[in-house]
């Protein structure tokens, strides 16, 4: 079971999982362009999708989900309330399902995990291939016992760390953006990201994703002293998916 990114940070996210004879992507804010020339490089192609998983309608998760569906004639899985924001339209089929709802897909299990974001009805994904499981877990404000739930026991597990308070705070962003970044339905600072790991424990994870860094809030230096706490991050199991060259193939397996 292999995890992989084209890209994460508020320019542009998706990430790939394959397990079996199944891949799925989770979320595109690319242009169909740049979707194609970033799965190039991790030796895929959109042809070769069995399905498009949204997370929620924002543009750098959503941007281009719709034309790639059509043009590689991928269905694309959403829920009822994203779906309702009419910001993905056109696709070549979508599936419409409830956060909290898991699925087949292929040879894929996949859970719909509802999470604390300003979007409509948004949710993260579990992903499960037999006994090996991927947790996707990025664009949520605060950690719930819902979500520490959903998510203990996944071998490889892919966590925003998207910004430092203090970076945030002493930041360009104008103050309603500052309190939405940093509120209950905005994104995880790096020490929420660390009391979530204290929380499901860190012992059986083959591999830890920091995702979705803010380039503008965050630096690894930071991110990588809060996570210290709870793992060296010089672990070989910690790894950093950036905005640029995503993050190549981890395996489970």
């Amino acid at each position: 079971m292999r995890l992989a990114s084209l890209g994460s940070g508020s320019k542009g996210n998706a990430t790939l999982i394959a397990a079996g004879s199944t891949l799925v992507m989770i979320d595109c804010g690319f242009s169909l362009k740049e979707t194609r020339r970033r799965m190039q490089r991790l030796g895929v192609a959109p042809e070769q999708l069995d399905a498009i998983l949204v997370t929620h309608e924002h543009s750098d998760h959503s941007a281009g989900v719709a034309v790639l569906s059509r043009n590689a004639s991928v269905p694309v899985y959403l829920t009822h309330g994203t779906a309702s924001t009419g910001r993905i339209q056109s696709c070549h089929e979508t599936v419409r399902f409830n956060a909290g709802d898991t699925f087949i897909i292929g040879d894929l299990s996949i859970q719909a995990i509802a999470v604390p974001h300003d979007a409509r009805e948004p949710c993260q994904y579990r992903v499960s291939y037999g006994d090996l499981c991927w947790g996707v877990l990025t664009d949520l404000g605060s950690i719930t016992p819902h979500v520490i739930q959903s998510y203990s026991q996944c071998q490889g597990l892919m966590l925003e760390f998207n910004h430092d308070v203090d970076m945030l705070q002493a930041g360009e962003y104008p103050p309603a953006l500052k309190r939405r970044v940093g509120g209950d339905w905005g994104h995880l600072n790096n020490h929420q990201a660390v009391q979530f790991l204290s929380a499901v424990g860190t012992e059986g994870l083959r591999h830890l994703v920091m995702a979705h860094v803010s380039e503008n809030n965050n630096c690894l230096d930071r991110a990588r002293s809060a996570l210290s706490a709870v793992i060296d991050p010089t672990d070989e199991r910690v790894i950093f998916a950036d905005q640029g060259d995503g993050l190549e193939w981890l395996s489970l397996a």
